[in-house]
């Protein structure tokens, strides 16, 4: 009698023990692990096998801690040469700065800069290359260059009948789409394609429309390739894992990016040269400002706006901390409040405002005294119409 009952409390133990286990694993499965599509090397080296390689690539192309290109050539694959964006290979360039050619002092590769006599690699540049690659994290919003080096490369690697492939990341702004859709007479450097300021893409999905939607100034096929992310939505808050560029150094001002930018067309700081930079905002003669800052020179803001001089604004980082439980839209609240206050002391805006906004419409609304609603309902027909666009190249779930 008393064998037979140890036995059945072992096998009591056992199931107790056994049914832990799994209800552990269940709970290890609901914390999902957002794979990007460079350490998903199964999928895409046997695609780089006996090729001649060009990488596009920055500080942000890693493989968990390793940068893409020590990962390529410790596998043995053939890396002929880097291309650059905006920011510089390291990723610690000031905005707007111009970056020369260089050899890579770790590795001993030609770096080509497209961020300096050239935004887009040149014939010579490509020849002998069998592949390019590209690498680079983006952060959804229109402005910001990296989407505009992406699609000269695109270009360049259709016109020389080279096949590009692309290594996907999420989107940190991913989570929504708002703002003006860009108007083609305003399209530069700062914003190519009739997007909205926040596309809600990412650099994968954005490529495809680039290619689908025949944007590309070239009547050349594209031979594009897309690995995509594991694991990744678009209803997803991303944080990234290193800082895509010198003045976004946090999630906090990656994701207030979008909204404080537009501020860079007036004569408004966004805090270059402080240690808040894209958190903060403010100006000299802003009377309301509860917050006080003094910009100066540092790394990423060699020579930033009112250097020196104390300006008083406001500070973001609170509201930010909030952002799943914020409205996700862009806020324009913030601009027309600085307008308001500054307008009649000064010339608010400068010619860089409607590269930014996509648009003229917008600086001729906030002069005319309409709301943020009343501006933003202006938004609504070319935002549905985009959605459209955008709905046939997603290759994660959305969030509406």
């Amino acid at each position: 009698m008393m064998k037979h009952s140890a036995l059945g409390l072992q096998k009591l133990i056992f199931l107790i023990c056994f049914l832990s286990l799994m209800l552990n694993s269940l709970k290890g499965q609901d914390k999902k692990t957002i794979v990007p599509a460079a350490e998903r090397t199964h999928l895409y080296f046997p695609l780089l096998e006996g090729k001649n390689i060009a990488l596009v690539a920055n500080h942000t192309s890693l493989i968990g801690e390793q940068h893409l290109v020590d990962s390529l050539l410790n596998a043995d694959f053939n890396i002929m040469k880097v291309f650059s964006p905006e920011h510089g290979f390291r990723g610690n360039a000031d905005a707007g700065q111009n970056i020369n050619d260089a050899i890579d002092p770790v590795t001993g590769l030609p770096i080509i800069s497209l961020y300096g006599k050239n935004k887009k690699p040149d014939q010579q540049s490509l020849e002998n290359i069998d592949l390019v690659i590209f690498d680079i994290q983006d952060v959804g919003a229109r402005f910001y260059t990296y989407i505009s080096t992406m699609t000269y490369v695109m270009e360049a690697c259709a016109e020389s009948g080279i096949p590009i492939l692309l290594l996907d990341r999420p989107n940190p702004n991913g989570f929504y789409v708002d703002g003006p859709v860009l108007e083609k007479k305003f399209s530069s450097f700062v914003g190519m394609h009739p997007v909205p300021v926040v596309h809600g893409m990412t650099t994968g999905e954005y490529a495809l429309m680039v290619k689908g939607e025949g944007w590309l100034k070239t009547s050349n096929d594209c031979q594009l390739t897309v690995i995509p992310v594991d694991n990744y939505s678009h209803s997803d808050f991303y944080e990234l894992p290193v800082a895509p560029s010198p003045n976004l150094r946090n999630k906090y001002a990656i994701y207030l990016y979008p909204s404080i930018c537009l501020f860079e067309g007036t004569v408004v700081s966004v805090g270059r040269g402080t240690n808040q930079p894209f958190q903060i905002i403010g100006h000299p003669d802003y009377t309301k400002g509860s917050f006080v800052f003094t910009p100066n020179p540092g790394p990423g803001a060699a020579n930033p706006p009112y250097c020196g001089i104390p300006c008083y604004g406001i500070n973001l980082t609170g509201y930010a901390r909030e952002m799943s439980s914020n409205p996700p839209q862009l806020h324009i609240e913030w601009l027309l409040n600085f307008y308001h206050q500054l307008s009649g002391k000064t010339d608010f805006f400068n010619d860089y405002f409607e590269k930014l906004a996509g648009t003229d419409k917008l600086r001729k609304q906030i002069i005319q005294g309409l709301t943020a609603d009343e501006i933003r309902a202006n938004w609504q027909s070319e935002l549905k119409a985009f959605k459209k666009i955008r709905k046939k190249y997603l290759l994660y779930d959305d969030f509406e």
